[in-house]
């Protein structure tokens, strides 16, 4: 038997897959790859297979592009996978 636990998150993936690229998509996969807290300090945009993110302050700035790989392919297990092929940090 398969804990339900795993199920969900790979249905779930497979559903929003599927669904179109909106900003409220792009939003959902950012706040799913990131968490709450780095959520609150940035704003997201998807140009082309860039995500643009502008972030509160430098420290954010860094932050976050030290982590761009693990992002992409966080936000990639949603959106699907190549849809982001770079991030754009820049200050807000």
């Amino acid at each position: 038997m398969i804990p339900v636990r795993h199920v969900i998150p790979n249905a779930l993936a497979v559903v929003l897959e599927k669904a179109p690229l909106t900003p409220e998509k792009v939003a959902f996969a950012w706040r799913g790859a990131v968490g709450p807290a780095v959520d609150h300090v940035t704003t997201v945009e998807l140009h082309g297979a860039t995500l643009t993110v502008h972030a509160r302050d430098e420290a954010w700035r860094r932050e976050l592009e030290k982590a761009a790989g693990t992002i992409r392919t966080r936000m990639n297990a949603v959106l699907g996978d190549g849809v982001v092929r770079g991030l754009d940090v820049r200050l807000d």
